[in-house]
């Protein structure tokens, strides 16, 4: 071998090692246990409830669940589905 092969194995078996190196310091499995670790804190839950607003949760509200109709035409029944024939899931 000539005196550049033999650098050229140095010089890519050195870098191999480095970049070995790091990458095996980078993984969680090969880094020390004992050392300390700073993470975030959760913040407390309160245990005070707030009470909702008075102007969304009032007693004059519409109510989405109840069905409304709009003018003088009356619904046909026979276009209404009733709750209990809608199959459970949809």
């Amino acid at each position: 071998m000539k005196k550049t092969d033999i650098a050229m194995v140095i010089l890519i078996a050195s870098i191999s090692i480095l970049a070995a190196y790091f990458i095996v310091g980078s993984l969680p499995v090969f880094q020390d246990t004992a050392k300390p670790v700073k993470v975030k804190t959760a913040t407390p839950i309160a245990e005070k409830i707030v009470p909702p607003d008075s102007t969304l949760f009032n007693p004059e509200a519409i109510n989405p669940t109840v069905e409304v109709i709009i003018g003088n035409e009356a619904q046909d029944s026979s276009t209404t589905v009733p709750v209990e024939s809608t199959p459970q899931g949809q």
